[in-house]
């Protein structure tokens, strides 16, 4: 006999990981995006830090003659073929002086983002914290939050206070932190550090029994000659911690989605375990491609840092003769840019984006999406040419002085 039907609606429930999860504020952005460009605005993208540029010409041939082979289609290691480990291994030898087994203590990802976030549920859980810096990329408090984990945010600003904050928050904290996220070349703030800021790290992991996770997304966008160091060149670095690496910025693979974890065999053998159950790992021409990429193209990751460089000075020029503080980086794919006075002082952080994107068609990250320490600051994206830079530069000022004669009429 059939049940009556109930009067009460069908509940969907989340999961109270998903509940704990902020809400995205780069909503109101995106769809006034998405809206301008259907009704035709020409807008600058400057929020999202997506490569524009394509990979070498003998990259996507290696792809195209790998996709042509039937072997290739079949499931892969999810920990990655053989000879790409081993080229990662080779880069790390090469430019950092560190060695690393590549059967493991190398794991290739699907994207660096993937292996993070699963490397998180990896070690973490309920109860456990994680120190990450602040402002933050996103994903660093995200992925922590959906294992379940709680996050203490320290500013990243000045170097030697980080360290000193680290070291207060293990000695005050009960329970002590269990992992502490490390992003250099920072995202967004795009501070840097030399190498003896890791060595201080690796005594910290020591002496607190921290877990390291380095993301070291930016390793290959640099200015001015500076020249990123990695975790794993600081001594007892793979005794405490992990590495992740990208294909997505210097090589111009964002939408391929490689990314590789180093470091630490019982973290990534950790990492396998949650792959295993995840993924069948990344399409096998990808990985053959990114092999032909890391072997034969350093020049043509040079001249990509040589192109952002050129696209940084091209904005932060402009800014500059507009009356803003001269914030250029030395390394990375953002200008994390202060709003200038009266500005900072009339209205929010995202106000102020809305207002650059409604009247000037130009969409910049605002900082307060990165968390309560980037209130005041836009992070701006350099993907777009030198010239479209330029004319982010003029909307920007137009858009500034309109709304200053609105203000005083």
């Amino acid at each position: 006999m059939s049940q009556p039907e109930s009067d009460t609606p069908f509940k969907i429930e989340y999961a109270q990981r998903v509940n704990r999860l902020p809400p995205y504020l780069f909503g109101r952005i995106n769809k006034m995006i998405y809206d301008k460009r259907v009704s035709g605005d020409d807008v600058i993208e400057l929020g999202m830090g997506n490569p524009s540029d394509p990979p070498e010409d003998m990259v996507i041939e290696k792809l195209v003659e790998a996709a042509r082979d039937p072997k290739n289609h079949r499931y892969s290691k999810n920990n990655g073929i053989a000879n790409l480990r081993r080229e990662v291994g080779a880069k790390y030898f090469k430019k950092y002086g560190v060695n690393v087994d590549p059967d493991d203590e190398v794991m290739v990802c699907l994207g660096s983002k993937e292996g993070f976030s699963h490397m998180c549920l990896a070690l973490m859980g309920p109860g456990d914290t994680a120190i990450v810096p602040a402002p933050y990329f996103p994903v660093h408090v995200y992925a922590v939050a959906l294992a379940s984990g709680n996050v203490i945010s320290l500013d990243v600003t000045n170097s030697d206070k980080f360290l000193s904050d680290i070291a207060y928050t293990c000695e005050t904290l009960y329970p002590k932190p269990k992992l502490l996220i490390l992003c250099y070349p920072h995202n967004p703030s795009s501070v840097v550090v030399e190498q003896a800021f890791f060595d201080e790290v690796v005594k910290l992991a020591k002496k607190y029994n921290l877990m390291v996770i380095s993301d070291f997304a930016y390793a290959d966008v640099a200015f001015d000659g500076y020249k990123p160091p990695s975790f794993l060149a600081s001594e007892g670095a793979k005794e405490v911690g992990v590495e992740f690496t990208t294909m997505s910025k210097g090589y111009n693979m964002a939408g391929w989605r490689v990314g590789f974890c180093a470091g630490n065999r019982q973290m990534i053998t950790a990492l396998g375990t949650i792959k295993g159950y995840y993924d069948y790992g990344m399409f096998q021409a990808i990985q053959i491609a990114a092999i032909v990429a890391l072997r034969n193209t350093d020049a043509a990751v040079e001249e990509q840092s040589r192109i952002y460089q050129g696209r940084r000075d091209a904005l932060c020029d402009g800014l500059v003769r507009l009356g803003w503080e001269d914030a250029r980086p030395k390394a990375g794919m953002f200008v994390w840019q202060p709003i200038p006075e009266p500005w900072r002082s009339k209205m929010s952080t995202m106000d102020f984006a809305m207002m650059l994107l409604e009247k000037g068609n130009v969409a910049v990250s605002p900082g307060s999406g990165f968390g309560p320490a980037g209130e005041g600051f836009l992070r701006m994206s350099l993907v777009e040419n030198e010239e479209r830079l330029r004319q982010a530069v003029r909307h920007i000022k137009t858009c500034l002085k309109d709304e200053s004669v609105e203000a005083s009429v």
